[in-house]
């Protein structure tokens, strides 16, 4: 491999590995040379020298939510540029799978990426103690923690002031589960417009963040609340809302306008298309493993960052969202 690519053996060793420090030039080279005579590391041996396994893992709360089916994805891609590979656990929305899958994944990874873990800050805590391995919290901000977050607060007053801006004055809010951090941020964001006295927010409750949160009596409790307009803890919940609104013969955006939040790829796709909150799914996710391979001592991209990093949102305005007639 070294007489191939025209290097010392120690540059070959250091060009493979994850994070390795030598020029990009080099590392092509490397690589090139690796490929053409077909060289596969032996990471159990690699690790037996470094100490690494090569490895990261990444626990989700549910992957048949697209948004964080989107969040592995940009994890993955940047894990794989660093020359790591990634595990992916599903926790299901359930805390004590999200503690075993924590408890068994940490011996065999390098450092954990937690895509808004469900956990209190005090387990957290405790856990980062006892598995002894980096982490990273992705979509969840908890002191002590290098994170990566979306400014919600702001993208949920944006929503509010859109919806004032078109006419609406009295909207409806429907919640995520209450010991979320996210739904916490989202429901700051909505009351924030609420105290401004420009508007009246009808707070309907907490959802399971699903489809089915959206379908079920949210949606008939903000027809009946005579609210314009509503705002939904995420793209998931709003399109059951929309799915009820039409069962129920109301028409959307007409007689009501519904808001999202995430941006989720099926948000342009649905009809009528979705106004949302967008949230950089792919950008975070890639300056998690950034952050992440910074703790481990290798080079990254954002090595420069905070360790706290707070992203911006945006609105996306489309056809789900129109003037009170």
């Amino acid at each position: 491999m070294a007489r191939a690519s025209g290097v010392s053996p120690s540059t070959v060793s250091r060009a493979l590995a994850p994070g390795g420090t030598v020029s990009p030039t080099t590392r092509e080279r490397v690589r090139a040379a690796a490929d053409r005579l077909g060289y596969q590391p032996n990471r159990a041996a690699r690790g037996l020298i470094t100490g690494r396994t090569g490895q990261l893992g990444v626990i989700v709360p549910d992957l048949l939510n697209p948004f964080f089916a989107e969040c592995c994805k940009g994890v993955q891609s940047r894990a794989r540029g660093l020359g790591y590979s990634v595990f992916v656990s599903d926790a299901e929305r359930d805390e004590a799978l999200e503690l075993d899958a924590i408890r068994t994944l940490a011996p065999q990874v390098d450092g954990l990426v937690l895509v808004s873990p469900q956990l209190s800050g005090d387990e957290l805590r405790s856990l980062d103690e006892l598995v002894d391995k980096p982490t990273v919290l992705l979509h969840r901000r908890e002191p002590g923690f290098a994170s990566v977050t979306a400014d919600l607060i702001a993208g949920m007053t944006d929503a509010v002031a859109h919806l004032h801006a078109l006419g609406h004055r009295k909207i409806a809010y429907v919640g995520g589960p209450r010991s979320s951090w996210a739904a916490r941020e989202r429901a700051a964001g909505v009351e924030a417009m609420a105290e401004s006295g420009k508007v009246e927010i009808v707070h309907v409750g907490s959802v399971a963040p699903q489809f089915d949160g959206g379908i079920t009596g949210a949606a008939d409790v903000v027809l009946a609340s005579g609210a314009s307009a509503v705002v939904a803890f995420n793209d998931i919940v709003a399109f059951g809302l929309i799915s009820r609104f039409t069962a129920r013969g109301v028409r959307v955006p007409d007689e009501m306008s519904v808001v999202g939040c995430d941006d989720i790829a099926l948000s342009g796709m649905a009809a009528p298309p979705l106004t949302t909150v967008s949230v950089p799914k792919a950008y975070a996710a890639r300056a998690s493993v950034d952050l992440l391979s910074r703790i481990l001592g290798t080079p990254a991209v954002d090595g420069a960052e905070p360790m706290q990093r707070v992203l911006e949102t945006h609105l996306v305005v489309r056809g789900s969202t129109a003037e009170v007639e």
